[in-house]
């Protein structure tokens, strides 16, 4: 917001802002102490405003002039057309969690790194089969319902699926990129399991990019590891030999756009180096990686900047870099899927794999792995 207001010592015509008395009394303060009225009252504007003033001869009168009043930045709030919440921050971020540019506007917040946090025992104290019932009825349970979704290989909405599918997307209005504008969904697979995924992001003219480090899946696009981007052509699917990297952020130096020269990459660097700020569809099946990847980023805040994410987890063995006992794992797992809740994320849909094994032991009441579905309700 810039504001302009002239006060003229002559005062002349009716047209003016002040009367010819307020004119009069203006003329009789000395200038000095006139500016110095001036920025305090801008200094007591909401928002941290500021005032700058200006003061200057014309024609042997003495002119003021409110050059300008910007306010300072103010934390967003409930909207009132959108009725949901915003979380807006703005502080120092590690250079891996930074705000990323595209072609038509900055990242307008950033977001703090933070130390995964360890829940408390479910029972008090060490138990397995506490911990498991916690992490069960957290992955079976949903946590909000979209009025309309999307299924695998579907580009149009309904408003439940004919059949029980293994992913579903929220495609409430307000949960999709507008119409107009650019769409990104990124897929990391071995497996061809994301064919559904890529068929339904590219039927709403995604930009897509699917990440794999063998050769199997690479039929079309840019195969290689230099990321280089179809940047803005939907419809186009990109396919790079690279895959998730999850452990600790090291100091590096800054990875320009197009160059990371490495087969493993975080998410973060990934995003830097095709150039995109946000990614509205993300599908990951990481084999057991999944664990310390979702770590990385609940560290990072990337998470923020991912509005639709559609992840299988995997229960069979602890997963890699994971270690301790059979209840310190599962007491690991349910504080990462907490974590996941942070950045705004939240549980739309769980749809659970094949067989009964968890850590290696027979349980009747878990599957094997659980392919699960959230949506971003805090972008």
């Amino acid at each position: 917001m810039r504001t302009f207001a002239r006060w003229w010592g002559r005062g002349g015509g009716g047209g003016g802002l002040l009367s010819l008395r307020a004119g009069v009394l203006l003329l009789l303060i000395p200038p000095c102490l006139l500016a110095l009225q001036l920025l305090v009252v801008g200094s007591r504007l909401p928002g941290a405003a500021r005032a700058w003033v200006g003061v200057e001869q014309r024609d042997g009168a003495v002119a003021f002039s409110v050059i300008s009043i910007e306010p300072g930045r103010i934390p967003r709030q409930w909207g009132a057309q959108s009725m949901r919440p915003v979380v807006e921050e703005e502080v120092e971020v590690d250079e891996g969690a930074r705000a990323y540019e595209d072609e038509n506007e900055m990242h307008s917040r950033q977001v703090r790194p933070r130390a995964l946090k360890l829940q408390p025992w479910a029972a008090g104290k060490p138990s397995f089969t506490a911990e498991l019932n916690r992490v069960v009825t957290y992955i079976e349970r949903p946590q909000m319902n979209c009025s309309v979704v999307l299924s695998p290989g579907q580009g149009q909405a309904t408003r439940r699926p004919a059949a029980p599918a293994q992913w579903l997307l929220c495609a409430d209005d307000w949960l999709l990129p507008a119409a107009g504008t650019s769409c990104v969904a990124y897929s990391f697979s071995m497996d061809g399991g994301d064919a559904g995924f890529v068929k339904t992001v590219l039927g709403l003219g995604c930009e897509v990019h699917s990440f794999d480090p063998s050769n199997s899946n690479a039929s079309g696009g840019h195969l290689g590891n230099s990321l280089a981007s179809n940047h803005g052509d939907g419809g186009v699917v990109s396919h790079h030999k690279m895959w998730l990297e999850w452990r600790a952020l090291k100091k590096r130096k800054h990875k320009t756009r197009g160059n990371l020269g490495s087969v493993s990459q975080t998410l973060a660097d990934i995003m830097a180096a095709l150039g995109h700020h946000t990614v509205h569809f993300l599908y990951a099946d990481l084999l057991s990686a999944e664990w310390r990847v979702f770590q990385n980023w609940i560290e990072t805040g990337i998470l923020q900047s991912v509005h639709h994410l559609v992840a299988t987890v995997h229960l069979q063995w602890a997963g890699f870099e994971v270690d301790g006992g059979d209840e310190e794992v599962l007491r690991y797992w349910f504080s990462v899927l907490r974590g996941l809740q942070a950045p705004g994320l939240k549980l739309v849909h769980s749809s659970a794999g094949e067989g009964h094994s968890v850590l290696k032991q027979t349980v009747a009441n878990a599957h094997s792995s659980y392919t699960l579905s959230w949506v971003n309700t805090q972008r």
